[in-house]
């Protein structure tokens, strides 16, 4: 066998329902309200629970109506979204409208905001980087949930642009193809290829580049939050005292008092014990 390790995917369960006297009903005849799932029929309330796909329990989702209402592309989507590869998970019909609202964001940011030729600025550029890093990574031992996950985050941060430069664009489409393949395929010729994206190289991350240089830093007095000061990543517990202890509102908090601790938690925090 020319494979290294196996990889047993997770059960996917499907919700099922019974009424009053355990009695299995099709979710072709329940009706969801606001005070629950109801029989179609009668409107009777009935119980909700989750269990193995199964024609005897009536509760089997056809993936092809899936396709027909959302597209191929938000049903492989939701099914790597729904959680690790291995764990047992439940189907909610609900989810893939989730993941299709995140594709068609993802068409909105790239085809309605101008792409233009320029360098990304720092912040792009920390982000983007890191979720080069991060989704390769997950890539490559199977946590797709969280690579989808991070491709949101950047997704969040180019819509928040008023023109996303090219090379964070490409990067994105390049990430999400793997996934969502017809989408990338789309957008790739959107963006001006004639070339299929198939066999286009991953992106490539500068590690450099996936360390911020600074970080907010919560100033605390007794444990009560009182400012926020921006200090060196990499700051020593010298600095992140000085710094925090020259901020107006900390000196206000601390006015008349005497500083009997100062405990500092590098990234993170600064409290001050008076």
């Amino acid at each position: 066998e020319p494979f290294q390790k196996l990889i047993n995917q997770g059960m996917i369960l499907g919700i099922s329902y019974k009424d009053e006297r355990g009695v299995l009903v099709p979710t072709n005849e329940v009706v969801i309200t606001a005070d629950g799932p109801v029989r179609k029929s009668d409107g009777e309330k009935l119980v909700e629970f989750p269990a193995k796909m199964s024609k005897s329990l009536r509760n089997v989702v056809n993936p092809d109506d899936i396709i027909e209402a959302y597209g191929a592309d938000s049903m492989r989507l939701y099914e790597m979204f729904m959680g690790a590869l291995e764990a047992v998970k439940p189907w909610n019909t609900a989810g893939v409208e989730g993941v299709h609202r995140f594709l068609k964001r993802v068409f909105r940011v790239i085809t309605e905001t101008p792409i233009v030729d320029k360098p990304v600025d720092k912040d792009l550029e920390f982000v983007l980087h890191c979720t080069i890093k991060k989704v390769g990574a997950d890539i490559e031992t199977f946590n797709f949930n969280t690579a989808i996950s991070q491709l949101m985050v950047l997704t969040n941060a180019l819509s928040e642009l008023k023109e996303i430069p090219r090379s964070a664009a490409e990067a994105l489409v390049q990430m999400l193809a793997p996934f969502a393949p017809h989408a990338g395929e789309e957008l790739w010729e959107f963006l001006g290829h004639s070339e299929t994206i198939t066999y286009v190289p991953f992106p490539v991350y500068d590690e450099a580049k996936t360390k911020l240089s600074e970080v907010d830093i919560l100033v605390q007095v007794l444990g009560k939050p009182k400012a926020h000061v921006m200090m060196p990543a990499d700051a020593d517990e010298d600095t992140m005292t000085r710094l925090a202890m020259e901020n107006a509102d900390v000196q206000a908090a601390i006015a008349g008092k005497n500083v009997a601790k100062i405990i500092c938690v590098k990234g993170r925090l600064v409290n001050i014990v008076v």
